[in-house]
């Protein structure tokens, strides 16, 4: 049985390992486990067939020295993987006016985490093309399934922007992705780069009253962008800047995924449906 190295195994990673561990001999690397990627001296011994990069770049900085360390690590090995699929995101376009932005459209980050992820993807990009290594990236948006959803931020009443001040974001459920991160790693999956966003089309506004209405709590209020400095978070405050829609034809018609929740609407179905059975 050939092997897998995850190295990072967040949510997206658990999601998906049942489906691995069918097909790989699964190996995952965290903190937890020994496997720490800011510690280089903690990465020996890895032998892949296969990697699935999901840790997240560090904190702070432009370059993700992570991945670079990850790299080392698979430069020192005794064998090379034959692939590589790396869970990035479409943060690395930057903002595009509210564009269709598919996958040949030039990365432009303009934040820190975003300028991190794209400093992954060209390490990985680079090494992989001087060493005949597949490489698929995931370029994914705004993560959210019934456990994830941004409950906290709606209990604390933080507004949106009002309709025509506010901006496109995207969706996947984590249960797709998690799929499509399995479908990249199968032999046949074309290597490349792939938006890995759901169909929807909306505004975060919308998106966070669709939320709102499916958990029970109130919407958030309505504010215009010239008061949103002294009421939003930077943080959140930082995703209000930057307008996109993201277009997933190769995600469908290239890799061949068929996604199980091609909206939010139908992701969000199941949040009510338990609602609906709560006891009284």
């Amino acid at each position: 049985m050939k092997r897998l190295l995850i190295a990072g195994c967040g949510d997206v990673a658990r999601r998906a390992l049942p489906a691995l561990e069918s097909r790989f001999e699964c190996r995952c690397g965290s903190r937890a486990r020994g496997f720490d990627l800011d510690r280089p001296e903690t990465l020996g011994g890895i032998e892949a067939d296969a990697v699935l990069h999901c840790a997240p770049p560090p904190a702070t900085g432009d370059a993700d020295t992570r991945t670079a360390n990850l790299l080392a690590a698979l430069e020192k090995a005794s064998i090379l993987p034959a692939r590589i699929v790396y869970v990035s995101t479409s943060g690395v376009y930057g903002d595009c006016g509210g564009a269709l932005v598919a996958e040949d459209r030039p990365v432009d980050p303009q934040t820190p985490r975003a300028r991190r992820r794209a400093d992954a993807e060209r390490r990985l990009g680079e090494w992989c093309a001087a060493r005949g290594v597949a490489l698929a990236i995931l370029r994914a948006p705004g993560i959210y399934a019934a456990d994830r959803l941004p409950l906290e931020r709606l209990r604390r009443g933080i507004p949106v922007l009002r309709p025509e001040d506010d901006v496109y974001t995207n969706h996947i459920h984590a249960d797709d992705l998690a799929a499509i991160a399995v479908r990249a790693l199968e032999e046949d999956a074309p290597a490349g780069i792939y938006n890995a966003a759901d169909d929807t089309r909306l505004k975060m506004g919308d998106w966070l009253d669709l939320v709102a209405d499916a958990t029970g709590l109130a919407r958030p209020p309505r504010i215009a962008r010239a008061e949103a400095a002294g009421r939003i978070p930077p943080e959140m405050l930082s995703f209000m800047g930057e307008s996109r829609l993201l277009d997933n034809t190769r995600l469908k018609t290239v890799l061949g995924v068929r996604l199980a929740y091609p909206t939010v609407y139908e992701g969000l179905r199941n949040v009510r449906a338990a609602r609906t059975h709560e006891p009284a």
